[in-house]
């Protein structure tokens, strides 16, 4: 079994919290990070998870069904899918 989609899951859980505490998103009073930084993590996440969601893909097609490749996957989509969420909403001409 290949460890990338392992450690890409575990980045994209990190970066995912770092963004959803610091995001200028909901900034308030609070420290947030600018804008430019998190639209970096955004995209850096959605590549790395989508890769790790390919490879654990390739592999459920290459060895069969197996329980760790599916969850593998479905995590790394998810984390993908995040990204992209939280990607568009940080733009400026998106929120309106």
């Amino acid at each position: 079994m290949h460890t990338f989609p392992w450690v890409t899951l575990g980045i994209g859980l990190l970066l995912a919290l770092v963004l959803l505490q610091f995001s200028p998103l909901n900034a308030g009073d609070r420290f947030s990070m600018p804008l430019l930084t998190a639209l970096l993590m955004s995209e850096f996440g959605f590549l790395a998870t989508a890769v790790g969601a390919v490879i654990s893909g390739r592999e459920v097609l290459r060895a069969g069904v197996q329980l760790r490749s599916v969850t593998l996957m479905i995590g790394n989509l998810l984390l993908a899918a995040n990204f992209i969420r939280l990607g568009l909403a940080l733009w400026p001409e998106v929120n309106g």
